[in-house]
Formats: structure tokens, sequence, C-alpha cells
């Protein structure tokens, strides 16, 4: 068993808020506003405001560095991703996406350009996607080995319809799924699809190969952390039909990323807030008064009060009733109305690159058929100009065949020999030869990685209840706003929490 690290959120510091016992505060701090969590969303608040010239702010952020799931780790060899991994390439309604993108110098040009010119250090570098399925590797995602000519043409079928939702609008001449998902159609046709599970949704419109159905599952536990029969039917057909943004470099499917997976995104953002972003930071309560509001911060062993005239909420939604006694009782029950995703990540330090089946060859992301896990990608893939003699393997894995509850069980109570075990015995149907080559293996855990976007909790009202909340002095801005978590969603939450700050204060 190679060595490594049992790691993750930091759950002795967000279970404190279950037992209380705080110490009163010790020390007053005022400031004009107050972004509490550092994740994507409180980032991009914070790089709103400080584009539009305020810098009377603070992002407290519980966990020991900024980033959220976004964060990443780093060898002496290369960085590597500890959750989220790729962008795909920004729509044209993503507007912040891309301004951001323009300002890291990643999209070159016009950020409102139909197909704008990306960096091709950020481009995926080709072959971008493998599925081992029977002892060979196929190319893509969607198996197509050993495949008869009827589910070959159900394959071609899918594709074709995905290509129509991608172009299809709603009465109110919005798209039906757009990024951000507040941009969709509301029309009734469309929405209505929330009722029901994505895999009834196959089965209705005569989908039948077993090919799709793995590819559907595959699809919702890897953006949502829920198998395909728990995913409503609109997020499911979302995945497949919200991303058409384009590039003039690039084929369409192309994704941005990076060795660190998403990790620049969030320091591109945390650059507006340099000096303003406070971590180790637990909030444990929130008062709204007249004038502003009082918010009790544990660092450490002391509390000190923060006087702000405005707090945004960028933190999980579950987590405000527990800090806000005043909460008002329907949005409480809003926000306590879904559950969260239990989600594993594993970082392999390899000595070499291990042994290869037959088939397509090694690729960035590489997916395992019909497997527990959702396969792996290489940190040292998009270096493709220098000569490296090890690499590592980022390995993910949703806990969704269990009960939310028991997954954040096993999470806290499973050793990491155990995960470890599991994880090279599963890669080694692959490559024999992984467990001599591995030369560490960390595991990570999050219990509450992502809000589950289930049938009925997108379009019912609930989640609308939260996107929708106004107050004098507090401001709500999370991907749960949105019912899902994608770094578009994240932004565009964290964005227009700041313009409603500053909309509110003018």
């Amino acid at each position: 068993m190679p060595p490594g690290e049992l790691l993750g959120m930091s759950q002795a510091l967000g279970h404190r808020l279950r037992d209380g016992g705080f110490p009163a505060p010790s020390e007053v701090r005022k400031v004009g506003v107050l972004i509490v969590g550092g994740g994507i969303s409180g980032l991009s608040a914070a790089w709103r405001l400080a584009k539009s010239g305020v810098d009377d702010f603070l992002v407290l952020e519980m966990e020991s560095e900024a980033g959220g799931n976004s964060r990443a780790g780093q060898s002496p060899l290369v960085a590597y991703p500890w959750g989220a991994h790729y962008l795909p390439l920004p729509t044209r309604e993503a507007t912040a996406v891309r301004e951001l993108l323009a300002e890291l110098g990643v999209l070159q040009g016009n950020p409102a350009a139909e197909k704008p010119i990306y960096d091709e250090r950020f481009l995926c570098a080709t072959p971008q996607e493998r599925v081992y399925r029977n002892g060979l590797w196929d190319e893509g995602l969607l198996p197509h080995r050993g495949i008869d000519a009827g589910e070959r043409q159900q394959q071609e079928l899918f594709h074709s319809r995905m290509e129509e939702l991608k172009q299809a609008r709603g009465r109110d001449g919005r798209r039906a799924f757009a990024m951000p998902m507040a941009l969709s159609s509301s029309d009734p046709v469309w929405r209505d699809l929330d009722r029901i599970p994505f895999s009834q949704w196959l089965n209705d419109n005569g989908f039948m190969a077993p090919t799709l159905h793995w590819l559907a599952n595959y699809a919702c536990r890897d953006d949502y952390g829920t198998a395909y029969e728990q995913t409503s039917a609109w997020a499911g057909l979302h995945y497949f039909a919200c991303r058409n943004g384009e590039a003039a470099n690039a084929a369409s499917d192309a994704v941005l990323t990076a060795p660190e997976g998403n990790a620049w995104l969030a320091r591109g953002l945390a650059q507006k807030a340099s000096g303003r972003i406070l971590t180790d930071a637990l909030v444990w309560r929130i008062e709204e008064g007249k004038s502003g509001a009082a918010v009790d911060v544990l660092f450490g062993a002391k509390t000190v009060r923060f006087e702000a005239r405005q707090v945004i909420w960028a933190a999980p939604a579950f987590v405000l009733p527990r800090v806000w006694p005043a909460m008002p009782g329907d949005l409480k029950a809003a926000a306590l109305a879904g559950d969260y995703s239990p989600w594993l990540t594993a970082n392999l330090h390899l000595s070499d690159f291990p042994e290869e089946r037959l088939g397509a060859p090694p690729a960035w992301d590489s997916v395992f058929y019909n497997s527990v896990g959702l396969g792996y990608v290489v940190a040292t893939h998009q270096l493709i100009r220098r000569r490296l003699s090890g690499t590592v393997f980022t390995y993910y894995r949703a806990l969704h065949d269990v009960s939310p509850a028991e997954g954040r069980r096993l999470l806290l109570e499973t050793p990491r020999e155990a995960w470890a075990e599991g994880i090279l015995a599963e890669l080694e149907g692959a490559h024999p030869d992984i467990r001599r080559l591995t030369t560490r293996l960390d595991v990570f855990r999050n219990g509450h990685a992502m809000r589950r976007p289930v049938p009925g909790s997108l379009w019912g009202g609930q989640r609308q209840l939260l996107a929708d909340f106004r107050s004098p002095r507090l401001t709500l801005a999370h991907a749960d706003l949105s019912g899902f978590s994608l770094f578009e969603e994240a932004q565009y939450r964290g964005v227009l929490a700041a313009e409603r700050v500053m909309k509110r204060s003018s």
C-alpha cells in the first residue's frame, strides 16, 4: 500500500455549528460588504465588486484556502486538481465567463465573438476522452466496438436529438437549455421535464440502447453526483444541450483545462480580492439590523464580530439556517429542501506511465464502463512539450449508490487504506502494474460536494425562492441557487449578488 493522507473539507470545524458553545466576541471590525464563502461564487462576487471600483469588502472562507471545489494540489512534478477539472467552451449567454477568460488572456480578441480564439495551452490536448469496455479502450465517451447496427443507429439518433435541443427555444424566445440555467426558457413544455427522472425520459423517447443508458447515467454521476434515475430529466438534458460554445481554433466539444484543473480560474478571480480573503474563518451567527448586519466569526479560539453594511452569503444554502436565527421560515424550508452529493477524489502519484491495454491511446480523461468510479484525468496531459518521468492520475467517484447520509458516514468512518485498495483494484483491470508504479495515494473527501438536482427540485418553487430572495442587508449567492454545481452557475450567482448589492448601495 503506497503512503498518503486522508484529506477533505474541514468537517470538524463545520460540525462545530451543530455543537455551539462559541466564545463571545472579543473584537469588532467594520466593513462595507462581507462575503461569506470563498468558493467560486464568493470569489466571483469579490471579482465583480473590485472591477466596479468597490474596495471596502472582505471574503471569509472556512477552509485553509479559497477555491471551494476548484482547489488543487502541487507535487514536485506537476500541479493536480482536487475537484473540478475543466470548463466547456463558454456559451454566448455566459458573458461573465468570457469576460474573465479575456481578462486572463485565455480568450483572445472580442469576448462577445461567436467563435473566439482561445490560448492553445488551455485547450485540452488530443486525445481528449476514452472509455474502457470489455478489455479495450474506445476513443470518446460512447463505446462503439462490438455494437450492433441497431444500437449504433440509436446512438446516432440520440446525438441528433441533442443537437436539435441545443437549438430549441421556448415560446418566450429563450433557449430551452441555457447556461447559466436562469436564462433558460420558462415555457412549461420544457420546464415540465423537471418532474420526471432522466432515465424515464430516455425510455419515453424510445432510447433503449444499453450504451446510451450508461452514457446518461455517467453524465449525471459526473456533473451532479446522482444516478440518472435520481436526476431531473431537465438537468440530464441540460448536460447535453446547454453546451453550444464554439471556438475559431477548436472543435465545439473541446474543453479548457490545465494540470491543476479549475484552480487557475479560482486564482484568476481571487486576484481581484488580493489581501481581502480571510481563511480559517467560521461564521457562526448573523443578525440583521436597521443599518447593517452583525456577523460573528470564529478564528481559532476567539470570535470577531464584523459590522457590515451588506452581507453576501456565498456558502452552501443548508448552512444558513444554522447561523441566521431570524431566517424567514419559508426561506429556511427552501434552504433545507435539497440534499448534497458526497464525493471522493484521489490523486495517485506515479513514477511512470502504467502499462496500457489495447485500443485507443492514452487520453486526458479515461472512463471505465459500468464501474463504481468515474475514471481519472491525467495532470501531465497538457504538458505535451515536456518529457516527464512520471505523472499524477486524479480519480473521481460519486457515492451515488447509497443515500447521501450514508455516503457521508462512509466518508467519515472509512480509513484511507480501504479507499486506496478499492481504487487500485479498480484501476489495475486496465493498468496491471498500477500498484507497483504508485508512489503516493492521497484521498480527498467532500461530504456536501454539490446540490442534487433530483426531479422537481429545479422548477418546483423551492430553488426559485432561494434565487429570488431579497433582504435589505443580506444577499444570497451560490451554485445552490441554480440547483446544481457548475463553474458557470457559481460565477453567475456571485456576479449577480454583487450587482444587486451595488445597486442597493447606490
